[in-house]
């Protein structure tokens, strides 16, 4: 099967085979499956008629925003895994315990691992605060890169320890040897988020392997692999191999990337049986749900659907990177379902004319005060993201530097919005 998939969906796509790769999995996407085949203007017409649920951040938001600020997957669950969920409604009655020790035991024999090195969470964020709460506090140092994924400053601020940032190199990588360095007093948690969000940059298993030789007896590794599944460098390698090496090295996964289950909230930690035991008692009691658990488990059953994910996300984000290339912008090598590209404006001036243009993209970072950071959506969806950006900063364009510095240079969060670490 890998074999005709690969004949099918080449990363050397045609224009005509890039417009049709939605279409090799219709009847997936999440709300309406019915339309994953079809072209945007077509499912801008379905959203108009109310067969399909407008995508809308917050109620002012316009009817049809284009999500790409996020980095969720755009196609959804598996089939497998929707169907899943439609049988569990017949035990939604029963509390989940029984089927999370089942995706526990599922998840260590995909992993090779013992079921006691295996935490099954409410999305790969709880592990982040279990890990904070058992490894950190008063008169211990959180170390984490700058930028990162930023919900672990949060966690770690709680306990009362010390949050270290070290900012990513000229190249946007972690910055192993200061990291190393700053780890070596107050050790507690080092932090590594690996491909990193929002940079997506991968950083290379001989260089990690040379950073962990180098982190104190009394730390733990945190390694944040959300982004695995999407990751082609050839020099990438998860740190499972510590964990079942003993080390001392906790890794969070999460269904919400390559599986599609982002709303679904489930995720899990791996780590050696002694770590495990310090973070279980600060897990909320039954944090899962019966259908994000069906869910799971099918979608470990599915390859094929991995696999189609995969190409997916490659050839819409080389179209991405080559098209923003042939418009001389800078974009951030990644190894993910997102991209930064730089942009001629400030960051949040751009975020907000993208928005009134009915494009959502991600929130502005640290360290990255030109470069906006982009999803992978759907063909249609990359394809109008740069006839907005043409249209913004193109020839002829509508936003330049000069308009820019009188238009506001961040806005007031708005009511309802989760605070900055939550987003993705």
């Amino acid at each position: 099967m890998a074999g005709k998939q690969a004949a099918v969906f080449s990363p050397r796509l045609t224009r005509r085979g890039f417009a049709h790769l939605l279409g090799a999995g219709a009847g997936a996407a999440l709300l309406a499956p019915q339309v994953a085949a079809r072209g945007w203007e077509e499912r801008l017409a379905l959203r108009a008629t109310g067969r399909l649920v407008p995508a809308k951040l917050l109620p002012k938001d316009p009817t049809g925003l284009i999500l790409l600020n996020s980095n969720e997957n755009p196609y959804g669950p598996s089939p497998a895994a929707l169907e899943a969920m439609v049988e569990a409604h017949s035990v939604a009655m029963r509390y989940p315990n029984y089927w999370a020790d089942q995706l526990q035991e599922k998840l260590a024999e995909f992993h090779e691992v013992e079921p006691e090195m295996v935490v099954v969470t409410c999305g790969s964020q709880e592990v982040l605060k279990l890990a904070a709460q058992a490894f950190l506090g008063p008169g211990k140092r959180l170390v984490v890169a700058e930028p990162t994924f930023e919900a672990i400053v949060y966690y770690g601020k709680q306990t009362g320890a010390e949050v270290v940032k070290v900012p990513v190199t000229a190249d946007y990588r972690h910055d192993l040897e200061v990291t190393a360095q700053a780890a070596q007093e107050r050790p507690g948690l080092v932090y590594l988020c690996n491909p990193n969000n929002p940079t997506g940059r991968a950083e290379p298993h001989v260089a990690v392997e040379k950073f962990l030789a180098r982190i104190p007896g009394e730390s733990v590794v945190l390694a944040d692999e959300a982004y695995l599944h999407y990751v082609d460098a050839p020099d990438y390698q998860s740190l499972l191999g510590a964990v079942k090496a003993g080390k001392n090295v906790v890794v969070t996964r999460t269904f919400s990337k390559i599986y599609g289950m982002a709303g679904l909230r489930l995720g899990y930690g791996l780590a050696r049986k002694d770590l495990m035991e310090r973070m279980r008692p600060h897990q909320v009691i039954e944090s899962w749900n019966v259908m994000a658990c069906a869910a799971a488990l099918a979608s470990l059953d599915d390859e094929e659907w991995v696999n189609l994910n995969q190409e997916r996300n490659r050839a819409a984000r080389d179209y991405l990177v080559k098209a923003m290339a042939e418009r001389g912008r800078e974009v951030i090598p990644s190894e993910t379902n997102f991209v930064c590209v730089s942009v001629p404006v400030p960051v949040p001036a751009a975020i907000e004319e993208f928005r009134e243009e009915g494009i959502s993209i991600g929130r502005e970072f640290a360290r990255l005060p030109q470069h906006i950071r982009v999803s992978i959506g759907t063909p249609e969806e990359m394809e109008e993201f740069v006839k907005v950006y043409d249209k913004l900063f193109g020839v002829g364009r509508r936003l330049g530097p000069e308009q820019a510095r009188t238009r506001p240079q961040g806005r007031r969060p708005r009511a309802g919005e989760p605070p900055l670490w939550a987003r993705s």
